[in-house]
């Protein structure tokens, strides 16, 4: 479970329960829920689940 998601420089870093690190990945924070990130890289948004695989992705002009 996604407790926060925040940016830090060109990174975004995703938290789980007790401020444990799940995962982090390059790009520029779009969003978060309790069970997915999204991060856009580039022309791409793409969404994470909790454990960082990517679940999705989409163009975004």
């Amino acid at each position: 479970m996604i407790e926060t998601a925040i940016q830090k420089g060109s990174y975004v870093y995703v938290y789980g329960q007790g401020n444990r690190t799940l995962f982090s990945c390059p790009g520029e924070l779009h969003g978060f829920t309790s069970a997915t990130v999204s991060v856009r890289r580039g022309s791409y948004v793409y969404t994470y689940d909790a454990r960082g695989h990517v679940i999705s992705s989409h163009y975004a002009k």
